[in-house]
């Protein structure tokens, strides 16, 4: 059961979730100035997809999101469902991805700009209360044009980010996780890495 109390977060930040079918791998990553926003921004569960909640995050989304899609909801009806539900929809920001790469993604209206996402094939950049409009470009651009394993190229993207002059606010944490893009009965995270403050 979540605790109410951390149903809703200000999470101010940036993130990738994303796809690669090749290394049967799919997974998120984030950065913020923002204390341990590994643990409100990022779900990834095996054979299931991953889903990122931001701007002023509704947690549950995390879970209630994974749970839709293992259900046999596509990211968009799941992503439609969570917003139904939810009277704050246009302060967040969320991106849904299953294992066969569909992804959907939605800015609220509300949300602190600069924000906006970029959905492609198999991944889906999200930022808000960016310093500039070109963080979530600048991310699907190094995310597309990079090579080697998927935790790599959504470092790159979260690089391209902060780049482009990233979070207004600073750096703080980050969170990059992978888990295998089947259940395949294996322990699911093949990369779990958080930083949860640094100065």
């Amino acid at each position: 059961m979540m605790d109410d109390r951390l149903r809703i977060v200000p999470l101010h930040t940036y993130s990738i979730v994303a796809l690669d079918p090749d290394a049967d791998e799919m997974g998120a990553a984030v950065q913020s100035h923002w204390f341990n926003v590994g643990r409100i921004v990022p779900w990834a569960q095996s054979g299931v997809g991953v889903v990122a909640t931001q701007a002023l995050a509704n947690v549950s989304f995390g879970p209630k999101g994974l749970s839709l899609m293992e259900g046999g909801r596509s990211p968009a009806d799941a992503l439609a469902a969570l917003l139904q539900e939810d009277e704050g929809r246009e302060n967040r920001q969320v991106a849904l991805l299953d294992v066969d790469g569909n992804v959907s993604a939605h800015t609220g209206s509300l949300c602190i700009r600069e924000a906006g996402h970029h959905t492609g094939k198999g991944y889906s950049v999200q930022a808000n209360m960016m310093l500039r409009d070109a963080v979530w470009p600048a991310m699907a651009e190094a995310f597309e044009a990079s090579g080697g394993s998927l935790a790599r190229r959504m470092l790159s993207a979260l690089l391209a980010a902060e780049k482009e002059g990233g979070d207004i606010r600073g750096r703080q944490s980050a969170a990059l996780k992978v888990v295998h893009r089947r259940n395949t009965g294996a322990f699911g995270n093949k990369v779990d890495l958080r930083v949860e403050d640094h100065e």
